[in-house]
């Protein structure tokens, strides 16, 4: 059912990747447990180095796919098997078939969490998306959250945590604070985190640090 509820918004996502996207890329979409997961993460947008992005690609369009960085940090948190981990390390980024895509996300499934972005339209580059583009794509993540129901949510960076919370959101300020996200009426749990990889590599410590102490908190 879920997975049902979660592919009705693709269209969405799709008309948005062509106002506000690379035309010649993919929407990325989501990917992990959908059912009740423990931990929804939720990133800014994705890029064209994330090679299901590519027309071509036939397989899961979720976050993160054909890089390395990020699954550092979920590793660290104990969020990714070993031997999935060292596969990752060891093949280069193009190399990522849709098998071994499927393979990484059964393992997300597997620790029971969810990853996704505030803004699906793929760019070419990492440049920085102005609020208004985000913005347009709230009431998808806010759907998004309902279907899947976390137990928590973390918002990586001042700008995604700020759009979500509708608040001015600067996340050194608010380390291991919790806020209130109310959606139609329930409230789910959010924590806003540094942004781990990219520019915002260098705070990658202090990020699995605070995701370490909201999942004791989980326990």
């Amino acid at each position: 059912m879920n997975n049902k509820a979660l592919a009705n918004l693709t269209k969405e996502y799709d008309r948005l990747q062509q106002k506000y996207g690379a035309k010649e890329l993919d929407s990325i979409y989501n990917g992990g447990c959908i059912e009740n997961p423990k931990i929804c993460f939720v990133f800014m947008n994705p890029t064209g180095r994330n090679i299901a992005s590519s027309k071509n690609w036939k397989g899961l369009k979720s976050p993160w796919i054909g890089t390395k960085n990020i699954w550092n940090l979920f590793y660290s948190l104990n969020l990714l098997d070993e031997d999935i981990y060292n596969k990752i390390r060891k093949i280069k980024g193009p190399e990522w078939t849709e098998e071994f895509a499927q393979e990484v996300y059964n393992n997300v499934i597997k620790h029971k969490y969810f990853i996704t972005n505030l803004g699906k339209c793929t760019q070419i580059d990492a440049r920085a998306l102005p609020d208004s583009v985000l913005e347009k794509y709230l009431h998808l993540l806010e759907q998004e959250i309902e279907i899947i129901n976390p137990k928590v949510i973390i918002l990586f960076g001042n700008q995604v945590s700020s759009i979500v919370l509708n608040e001015n959101i600067s996340v050194s300020k608010v380390r291991k604070k919790q806020f209130e996200k109310n959606i139609n009426g329930k409230k789910y749990k959010c924590y806003s985190v540094f942004y781990p990889v990219g520019n915002g590599s260098f705070n990658i410590n202090k990020s699995i640090e605070d995701i370490k102490y909201i999942i004791s908190k989980l326990s």
